[in-house]
């Protein structure tokens, strides 16, 4: 069976969201790092570090673990409408993590920025 077009629809979104957050969160390291050697005991820049940095592994995670998983179990020939629908309720709740930290790191990036 192949993969319904919604669920191809979801994980191409995850995707794209996973693909903006990185650069983003590539984006607010470029902007702490300067500022960070500067002032290295800033606790909030440190915080701010760590945060793109975990973000960034956490997108790596998504792409090389969770996404293929995902997708791995619902390429079978013999899947089941149960594991469709399962398939789609985790990528849904997988959108709403990336997104939440996309919005985190654009939060940051801005406060950064001003």
């Amino acid at each position: 069976m192949s993969i319904p077009s919604e669920i191809r629809n979801i994980i191409d979104r995850v995707n794209q969201d996973l693909n903006e957050t990185e650069q983003e969160a590539t984006e607010g390291i470029s902007l702490v790092r300067p500022i960070l050697s500067q002032f290295p005991e800033n606790v909030a820049l440190t915080q701010f570090f760590a945060y793109f940095s975990s973000i960034l592994f956490f997108v790596e995670m998504c792409r090389t673990r969770r996404l293929p998983t995902i997708v791995e179990n619902i390429s079978d020939s013999d899947v089941t409408d149960l594991q469709i629908e399962q398939a789609g309720e985790e990528l849904g709740t997988l959108l709403g993590q990336v997104i939440e930290a996309k919005i985190g790191v654009r939060r940051i990036v801005e406060r950064l920025q001003n």
